[in-house]
């Protein structure tokens, strides 16, 4: 069987997945038992200021039904909560609660680890290049609208 031409993005979302998964069991092994990767997906779009269902969706390109139980093991999970959304009372904003903030936090705290673990098996200086590259890669493929998606 011929070998497949070296992707790089195909590894770069390889490693993402595995240093996810690493993560995610760290986060649950800690007490977030709840805790599922679909979960995970929600988090870089989910803001302070809060982001519909609809939209959420449309980022992640699925459904608002295969997001509502999702958002729903958040909410009873107490990390996200359901506004009203001020640009329309028919609609709801989905945005972190204090404890989903400190979620986070400790989340990125898991993932500092994760990379300092990392640092020591593949070299710092490779691990540093590869946040320069992926910096320089973000800000070419990003959307040049004046806004971050992050």
């Amino acid at each position: 069987m011929p070998r497949l031409p070296r992707s790089t993005f195909e590894l770069l979302f390889r490693a993402a997945r595995l240093v996810n998964e690493r993560a995610i069991a760290r986060v649950q092994r800690a007490g977030a038992t709840n805790l599922r990767l679909a979960h995970t997906a929600l988090f870089p779009h989910i803001t302070d200021a809060g982001i519909r269902q609809t939209e959420l969706a449309d980022k992640l390109g699925v459904t608002k039904q295969a997001i509502g139980p999702l958002v729903d093991d958040l909410e009873r999970d107490g990390v996200v909560e359901r506004i009203p959304d001020p640009a329309d009372a028919r609609a709801k904003l989905v945005r972190w609660t204090a404890k989903g903030r400190r979620a986070l936090r400790e989340g990125l705290g898991v993932l500092a680890q994760l990379e300092a673990e990392l640092a020591e098996e593949v070299g710092p200086r490779k691990l540093a290049a590869l946040a320069d590259t992926l910096e320089a890669l973000i800000a070419a493929v990003a959307p040049k609208t004046g806004t971050v998606s992050s």
